[in-house]
């Protein structure tokens, strides 16, 4: 782990404690004397991150209304798209992670990237207030809204995934789960199948993210 590598990405400075902490998972803590994690810095970013969103979106989409301001929002804080920025900073090889979830390919988790991304917010608000955070929201989740049609089409990707295939003339797609971990520990697995052929698999903490995230894959390759 390259904290100094990693500051230098972000464009902003951290202090050093603060951003290990961000990239510290519950698993490593856990293996490692039960120490502090990243969720408490997750929780301040996630509520840091849909202020600047709802801020930026509502003063540059006057010709949107309510209902879809909120499904812009909701697209671009969407856990596929913070792994995307969360995957332009590598955060996946600087996570501080157990054994068990590293084993389980826990660096190129979405959940997990996009979880550490938001942590990361709530260190920088932490270390240097509301500019640092909104600088890193600049750099790194901003530029997603340059293409407003695309994010608000997958903000419901698995009704737009739906009306795609009945356009093309094939059957409405079927999703086979599983899952692995305690019930309060959960990753869901989400293999999205139409004509009997797998066309995208995905996970998440519930069954209906593990199938929002397949469905945003599914639409890629149709597309």
């Amino acid at each position: 782990m390259n904290l100094a590598a990693l500051g230098k990405s972000l464009g902003v400075e951290i202090e050093p404690q603060l951003l290990e902490l961000a990239l510290t998972h519950r698993s490593f803590s856990y293996e490692n004397g039960r120490g502090p994690n990243n969720e408490r810095l997750e929780f301040l970013g996630d509520a840091i991150l849909g202020f600047l969103v709802t801020s930026y979106i509502h003063d540059h989409f006057q010709e949107l209304d309510e209902g879809e301001l909120t499904k812009l929002k909701n697209a671009v804080v969407s856990a596929p798209a913070l792994a995307e920025a969360a995957t332009a900073l590598d955060l996946g090889s600087h996570l501080l992670l157990g054994k068990g979830e590293i084993q389980t390919g826990g660096r190129e988790k979405q959940n997990l990237l996009a979880d550490c991304f938001e942590a990361i917010l709530g260190a920088a608000f932490v270390s240097k207030g509301m500019d640092a955070a909104s600088a890193i929201v600049s750099k790194f989740i901003i530029p997603m809204l340059s293409d407003p049609k695309q994010l608000l089409d997958s903000s419901d990707p698995k009704t737009t995934l739906i009306e795609a295939l009945q356009a093309a003339g094939k059957p409405q797609p079927i999703y086979e789960i599983t899952h692995e971990g305690p019930d309060h520990d959960r990753t869901f697995f989400a293999s999205l199948l139409v004509d009997g052929e797998v066309v995208a698999s995905a996970n998440g903490r519930s069954r209906k993210t593990a199938e929002t995230n397949a469905a945003i894959q599914a639409l890629a390759k149709l597309k």
